[in-house]
């Protein structure tokens, strides 16, 4: 990381010297062995024998030592079946407490876990399958028909070799039973190679405005900062030492993967795993293991306001010190709503990219929170800077333009594309973010606006582009743009404006229905508008401010 030249004073209260914003926060230091792996990094923390996860379902527990007895087990078999360091892994599953045992061990021996969502359809998937070439893969069997045509070797998450007895499913061969291997004793010589923490240890896709989806390879290095960084917010929050943490958002995301595949767990925290996030099940499983730490996202805390007096009624929440919500920022209406009927927690906010391994800005205290609409202060060891998008000039305090960061968090790049690489990170390693932002006098990050575009649905990333893609293959469809539309439950839902061809008596549903039976749930159209023309710009963009305005006009 760049430091400021000795002669230039950086700022003590916005941070910000010679055009760029220096983080306030201590600065972290990476471990000195270059060849650490981000599994042997975590690891490293005592845990004693507390319990690490907990299955919300059926009550299943692993220790810390039940855990990385686990990864060794699972790392030894893997290695014997030929994994080495290098290969992609596509995990592919709900939230398990076998989701950060699979991700741990395969970064352990080298690998590359490269996850997706279990709700894509078949298309999405092998799209993923086609650009990441995984090896070989995981999955649970009610998924096993989503990788029926991918020719892949398979090991079963759920259940073994005894409850189903056909080695294989379609074109899939099914090596092994997740159950069978961890219940073998672990070599105490099996091959690995040795791992830098420069090598690839994660492969998530992000979506862009493309509308095709971008594997973000993120580094040992990038992972063990990232895991530095969730170490010091649990360590600022905790009141009571121990804290026990619920599992609401998936794994698959930066976010989970983040926070409960490696942060939490270097922590010696409990993570109590949903498998998904269902809102009475959640206040349930808070209420029975007196979960301490609650992460969710912004339409879920609008729900438990709209709801407060029959969550009261109902579940115990006192046990809640502190949510952390991210995907968006909070306004000071549902954080005063959120305060006024549960007034002994504190809010907390994070901003951060599948990019830069999940880190950004946060608030890491009830002062930091009291920011209403910022995202928080500069994460550790990041610099950032605000540039203008006419000018590309370097920008002051209070002043909006596109957010840059530059850090050890920093993804690698993209998988076998340096055009977008080329076109995100600049020589000098600033990571262009797509996001209108401005940093106040105190630091202070507020997140104004979305160059990317991306419609925010419960959290999920929705490219509109993707979605006018699918919706001008209908041979009833002349032009359309997809829009977010705001929604106080799911935060924002795709809305299709649609100029239909000469002739045409299509209708609104026919043209949700289109589109639901290709993407993923929280893909589809939900609101349908039609008009004669799609506003553009004279170089053919769409100009969805205007549809917006239009869209929201009546609100």
């Amino acid at each position: 990381m760049a430091m400021p030249d000795q002669t230039m004073q950086i700022d003590p209260q916005s941070g910000l010297c010679n055009s760029t914003f220096y983080s306030k926060r201590p600065p972290m230091h990476l471990p000195s062995n270059s060849y650490l792996d981000i599994t042997s990094f975590i690891s490293s923390f005592p845990h004693n024998g507390d319990v690490a996860l907990i299955d919300s379902n059926t009550g299943r527990q692993l220790t810390y030592p039940q855990l990385w007895r686990a990864v060794q087990s699972l790392s030894s078999c893997l290695s014997d079946l030929g994994m080495r360091k290098g290969h992609v892994v596509l995990l592919l599953s709900p939230n398990s407490i076998f989701f950060p045992v699979i991700c741990l061990s395969v970064m352990h021996l080298g690998g590359v876990i490269t996850t997706t969502n279990p709700l894509n359809t078949v298309s999405e998937i092998g799209s993923q399958i086609a650009d990441s070439k995984p090896s070989l893969a995981f999955t649970t069997r009610p998924l096993l028909p989503k990788l029926a045509n991918a020719n892949l070797r398979v090991i079963l998450i759920d259940g073994d070799g005894r409850n189903y007895g056909s080695a294989t499913e379609g074109n899939l061969g099914i090596v092994a039973y997740l159950e069978e291997m961890l219940s073998q004793e672990p070599s105490q010589r099996y091959y690995r190679d040795r791992v830098s923490r420069d090598d690839p240890a994660s492969l998530l896709y992000s979506s862009g405005t493309t509308g095709k989806s971008k594997g973000v390879v993120s580094s040992h290095k990038n992972l063990t900062v990232t895991v530095q960084n969730v170490l010091s917010r649990i360590n600022s929050v905790s009141r009571l030492g121990h804290q026990t943490v619920i599992a609401t958002v998936p794994m698959f995301h930066i976010y989970g993967l983040a926070w409960f595949v490696v942060g939490l767990l270097a922590s010696g925290s409990t993570v109590v795993v949903l498998s998904k996030f269902e809102m009475q099940e959640m206040l349930s499983v808070v209420t029975k293991y007196r979960v301490t730490y609650l992460p969710i996202v912004p339409p879920v805390m609008v729900a438990m306001i709209n709801n407060a007096d029959k969550i009261r009624e109902k579940y115990d929440l006192s046990s809640v010190q502190s949510v952390l919500s991210g995907g968006s920022p909070l306004s000071k209406e549902i954080i005063e709503g959120f305060l006024a009927c549960y007034p002994t927690v504190q809010i907390l906010q994070g901003y951060g990219l599948t990019e830069t391994t999940g880190l950004g800005s946060s608030t890491d205290s009830i002062e930091e929170s009291r920011r209403y609409g910022t995202a928080g202060l500069l994460a550790a060891s990041l610099e950032a800077k605000i540039i203008d998008i006419k000018t590309g000039r370097a920008l002051s305090v209070n002043k909006t333009g596109e957010l840059w960061l530059r850090g050890p968090s920093i993804m690698k790049g993209y998988l076998n594309n340096e055009e977008a690489t080329g076109a995100t990170i600049d020589s000098d390693g600033w990571l262009r973010t797509g996001d209108l932002c401005y940093i106040d006098e105190d630091g202070y990050i507020f997140v104004v606006d979305r160059l990317k575009e991306l419609i925010k649905y419960k959290g999920y990333q929705v490219p509109p582009a993707e979605l006018e893609t699918i919706l001008l293959t209908h041979p009833q469809i002349e032009d359309a743009a997809v829009i977010p539309f705001p929604d106080k439950e799911v935060g924002q839902f795709p809305m299709a404006y649609v100029v239909r061809k000469l002739g045409s008596d299509l209708s609104g549903n026919g043209v949700m229905d289109f589109v639901a039976s290709q993407v993923a749930p929280y893909k589809k159209i939900r609101r349908v508008a039609f008009v004669s023309t799609i506003p553009k710009n004279p170089s053919g963009k769409i100009l969805r401010k205007d549809l917006i305005k239009l869209a929201t006009s009546t609100l």
